[in-house]
């Protein structure tokens, strides 16, 4: 079991979502992982402690002022006892607690006695999640070496939809797993940039219709994220997307494939790029300035279209190249054959194939083929979430091993 031996403090605060911890609890322990418990008043509203105690397998810690439970473990040594700490589902309010220092209770006690790896997984209504005040906590968190997963964009409870939905407990599974099998001083690529795009870019037709794509930005940030938590210095360059930003990577915002492009030169030098944007081959010669008004009887507009930079051929032939360039091909039809066509016309050293004929688009796995010149790796079908891990700890053994990573 991937995880025998290993500990983990578990917050549950108080969210409609609290009864997706349950499930989180059952993946731990399957992986041999011992959970402890500890309820917040508020979780305790969505779920009740009989509950979590018959799944974590031990006593549900709720009081601060307990004097059995303080003369027994203490919130000191509670808040020390595990290998890390992780607050599922993390409140709007336990977010701010923790940001604020305060301790009135037992779980704010433990997050501010703690000197563990912490991971948070948000999770709230959409307008909550987008307040200027729940977005200082987190950065604030996060710049304090808090690590988040999330929210995801979704139905709510409130019947309403929007970015604050929690994150999935496999997904959440995935990223504890990571930090408890990665040693805490594992920063194989610290000192070193990394240039990462994501997501679709628009080109405008007319100031309200453009030109895209159905990529979410998923693969994309999930690299970016996988970077950092190895040490990289991380710029993502985005395209319009709902994904939060990664933590610990500075996002630039773009729309359209020019714009990409100048970013990501701006954003030189760098040692790795990775170009996993679906960057629109093409764009409408000449936008109209006003909205194109359709007119009864008449026949559509022709579109003039013209060639969008390729940003990943430029990058590889780039005088500032950076020393590793990976690039994607979505494919729909001979993955390995076009993939490796495309890294021969690209001059890129890494091709990461992907067969989107599938749920590809927005979905949460992907399976890959890594194509270089020393041939195909092929990978099991993943969450995107542990692509980019993978992919990052590939990129940190190239460097580690070779001179020329490529």
């Amino acid at each position: 079991m991937m995880l025998q031996g290993r500990h983990v403090l578990l917050v549950i605060s108080g969210s409609v979502s609290a009864f997706k911890a349950l499930a989180l609890m059952r993946l731990l322990r399957k992986a041999g992982a011992r959970v402890t418990p500890v309820l917040t008043a508020g979780g305790a509203r969505f779920v009740t402690p009989h509950a979590v105690q018959a799944i974590a397998g031990e006593p549900v810690h709720q009081d601060l002022w307990s004097l059995a439970g303080e003369a027994e473990i203490g919130h000191i040594r509670l808040a020390r006892m595990a290998d890390m700490v992780a607050v599922v589902p993390a409140s709007a309010d336990f977010l701010a607690r923790m940001a604020h220092g305060l301790a009135d209770d037992l779980a704010s006690t433990v997050l501010l006695a703690t000197d563990r790896p912490v991971l948070v997984a948000p999770a709230m209504n959409w307008a909550m999640w987008g307040h200027p005040a729940t977005q200082a906590n987190m950065a604030l968190l996060e710049a304090r070496g808090v690590r988040r997963i999330g929210p995801g964009t979704g139905a709510m409870a409130e019947a309403e939809s929007g970015p604050g939905r929690l994150a999935e407990p496999e997904e959440v599974f995935d990223v504890i797993a990571a930090m408890l099998t990665q040693p805490r001083d594992a920063q194989p690529l610290a000192g070193r940039h990394a240039l990462v795009t994501s997501g679709p870019t628009q080109e405008p037709i007319d100031p309200v219709r453009y030109i895209s794509n159905r990529s979410s930005g998923q693969q994309g940030h999930a690299i970016a994220a996988a970077l950092a938590a190895l040490g990289a210095r991380v710029t993502l360059v985005s395209g319009p997307v709902s994904l939060p930003d990664p933590a610990g990577v500075q996002v630039v915002r773009v729309e359209t494939a020019q714009q990409m492009l100048a970013a990501c030169e701006a954003a030189l030098p760098a040692e790795i790029a990775i170009c996993a944007a679906a960057v629109a081959d093409w764009r409408v010669a000449q936008a109209a300035p006003q909205k194109m008004k359709k007119q009864p009887g008449e026949a559509p507009p022709p579109l003039a279209l013209a060639l969008n930079p390729d940003i990943l051929a430029t990058l590889s032939r780039h005088a500032r190249r950076p020393r590793l360039v990976v690039g994607f091909a979505a494919e729909t039809e001979h993955v390995i054959e076009h993939a490796r066509q495309k890294l021969a016309r690209k001059g890129c050293d890494w091709i990461l194939a992907n067969d989107v004929s599938a749920d590809v688009f927005g979905g949460t796995e992907n399976t890959i083929h890594l194509v270089s010149a020393d041939g195909v790796e092929d990978w099991p079908k993943l969450p995107k979430t542990e692509v980019g891990r993978r992919l990052a700890a590939r990129i940190a053994d190239a460097f580690e091993t070779a001179t020329d990573p490529a």
